[in-house]
This record gives structure tokens, sequence and C-alpha cells, in this order.
């Protein structure tokens, strides 16, 4: 199990990437005092819990509503995965933070919260992992990730002045390519699963 957890959150860690979240929340925050950044970095984080909650306890019968399977489900979430992880190869951001800044408080943290922690590859590794290791072993892994990227959010003005966006984007660089190989092993699952190879 732990093997597994592990496994996991580092799944996890690698697809909600906080530090990639943390560039964004700091410019769509750069003018708020430090309160006003806390609410926003409490609301994210909820709001990317929530779904992922829902999200776990739906799991397969999300997919019924859809009339699709999880083996269909791991090759488009598999390729989802991997268009993420080119996207942080190359440092491209997936949302434009100049229309953040122009948000109301709680409308930078619900996008802070999706589709930017909490967006389609995450809701695919919850649905896929959840399935192959159980919603225990997948919702511990999910929580921790989650209370590691609110420290990082709460604690934003000294990580981004110990890091830099050099190091932010070398470290986002390198979880980008992890997520490639999920996506290529999800993708692999799903083939083999549907045509027996």
């Amino acid at each position: 199990m732990l093997e597994n957890l592990l496994g996991l959150f580092v799944l996890f860690f690698v697809i909600f990437d906080p530090f990639m979240s943390l560039s964004v929340f700091t410019v769509a925050t750069a003018n708020m005092d430090r309160r006003e950044r806390n609410v926003i970095a409490g609301i994210a984080v909820l709001v990317a819990g929530v779904l992922s909650l829902l999200v776990l306890l739906l799991g397969e019968n999300l997919l019924l509503i859809f009339n699709t399977n999880i083996n269909e489900f791991k090759i488009a979430g598999g390729l989802i995965l991997g268009i993420l992880g080119i996207k942080m190869v190359l440092g491209q951001s997936i949302t434009n933070t100049s229309e953040l800044k122009n948000n109301s408080a709680r409308g930078i943290a619900a996008i802070i919260g999706t589709p930017l922690l909490t967006g389609p590859a995450a809701i695919t590794a919850i649905m896929v992992s959840s399935v192959d290791y159980g919603r225990f072993v997948t919702g511990l892994a999910v929580l921790l990730v989650l209370i590691v990227t609110g420290v990082i959010f709460f604690f934003a003005h000294i990580f981004d002045k110990l890091m830099g966006k050099t190091a932010i984007q070398i470290l986002t660089t390198i979880l980008g390519m992890i997520n490639i190989c999920w996506g290529v092993s999800f993708v692999s699952t799903g083939i083999k699963a549907i045509f027996g190879v």
C-alpha cells in the first residue's frame, strides 16, 4: 500500500503541479495583501479538493453517463496527460495570467482550483487510479498533494523568493516529462485492454 501511495502521490503532484500554479497565483495576487492572498489560496485548494472528491466518489458512474468505459477513458486521458506534459515542457501556460488579474478574488481562486489544479488531466488520473488502486489510497494521495499545495500557496512569498521563475520552470519541465510518461502508460494500458495486445 505504501508503495502505491508514494507512486500516486508523485503522479498527482506532477499533474496538479503546484509550482506552475504558484507562478500564476503570484502574478494574479501581486497587488493584494497577505490576508487576501491566503483567502484565495484556501478557496483554490478547497475548490480543487471538492472537485477531486466528487470524481473519486462518482468514479466509473460518470463514464456510464457518457456511454464509455475505463479503458477508452484511459486512452483519452493519456492523450490529455501527454498534451499537458508537452505544454509544461515547452513552458506554455494553460491560462492567461493577464486576464486573471482582472477577475475578482473568488474568480481567481476558482480558476486556480480548476482547471489549473484539478483539470482534465487530474480528473482522468483520479478516475483511473481509483479503479486500479482503490478509492482510499487514491483519495489519500490526492489529500496529501492538496495539503502540500496549500502550504506552498500560503507561503507563496517565501517559495517565490527561494526558487525564482527559472527554478520553477526547470522543475515544471521535469514534471512535464513525467506527465508525458504517465500519459503514454495510460494510452498503452488502454489499448492493450481493448485490443488484447
